[in-house]
């Protein structure tokens, strides 16, 4: 079916709903094996809350937050939003978060008031940062800006805040390029297609990924693709990566952002929408993302 008739209003407020839904969907499943989830839920369709975190039902965790961190962050400054996305997170993460990734936590406790100097202090003393929190939180670039070019330099520019690994920069670029394509009214699986070609995430457009659903950005991004080539419709999407287990809710953020953007707003159900508990922030930051890529379009 095609989706190029979605207005840009509802792919924007598609693509923020997605990443909570998804986020929030798999919170409950998150650090749990598929087979355990089988035994507890069979197959979990509905967000409940519970999980590792005790989630509220329809409360989300640190993918959807960040996310609206970047978002508020280039509402403020468009031009030059580095550093009010850093006090956004800074001001979250001082209001002691349920659950905030590692790398994330260690760049955070590193800033001193040079966000890249952070992210390369915390890969040193962690030996490591290919982890998935710069890619989860990445779609609004996308969303706010029109021009490709802006777009790879700013969703670059918000994982290197955090994130030292190139594989995560990476990451957020391709991830982003694709929302653009859907965005302009492209068909999801040639844009999919299209951006991963020849890079380590093609192959999970025809099989199951070889890896465990982890939090590395490779494997990460590789189940939320599959998960977006195999799924029929946004609900079967967000459903698929629940029911992964591993960072299942951050794999549901990532697939959920791309297929809201897709499906549009009206394609989440209302069940799934109606859930979520910071609706009225998101409905906020989705009509100001509106008007801002509504004036970058006009612009370009």
């Amino acid at each position: 079916m095609s989706d190029k008739g979605k207005s840009l209003a509802d792919r924007i407020k598609g693509g923020l709903y997605g990443v909570a839904v998804g986020d929030a969907l798999g919170g409950t499943t998150e650090f749990m094996s598929a087979k355990e989830i089988r035994r507890k839920y069979g197959y979990l369709t509905d967000i409940i809350g519970g999980g590792v975190w005790d989630l509220e039902p329809g409360e989300v965790t640190d993918d959807t937050m960040m996310t609206l961190c970047v978002a508020e962050g280039i509402l403020d400054y468009p031009d030059d939003p580095m550093a009010s996305i850093g006090e956004r997170f800074l001001a979250w993460y001082r209001s002691d978060p349920k659950d905030i990734g590692n790398i994330i936590r260690r760049a955070f406790t590193r800033y001193d008031g040079h966000w890249f100097e952070a992210a390369f202090l915390a890969d040193q003393d962690l030996g490591r940062s290919a982890g998935n929190g710069s890619l989860m939180r990445c779609l609004p670039v996308a969303l706010a800006y029109a021009d490709p070019d802006r777009v790879n330099r700013m969703s670059r520019m918000q994982s290197k805040m955090t994130h030292y690994d190139e594989r995560c920069n990476e990451a957020c670029g391709l991830y982003n390029r694709i929302a653009l394509r859907l965005l302009n009214g492209e068909e999801l699986r040639p844009a999919m297609a299209a951006e991963t070609q020849g890079t380590p995430y093609a192959s999970a457009l025809a099989e199951a990924p070889d890896c465990e659903p982890t939090g590395f950005v490779v494997d990460t991004l590789r189940w939320a693709f599959y998960c977006l080539q195999q799924g029929d419709g946004f609900a079967d999407v967000v459903q698929r990566a629940a029911n992964l287990g591993g960072d299942s809710d951050t794999i549901g953020a990532i697939a959920g952002g791309l297929a809201g953007v897709y499906y549009g707003y009206a394609g989440i159900p209302t069940a799934f929408a109606g859930a979520i508990l910071i609706k009225d922030r998101l409905d906020a930051v989705a009509v100001r993302l509106t008007a801002l890529r509504q004036a970058a379009s006009d612009d370009s």
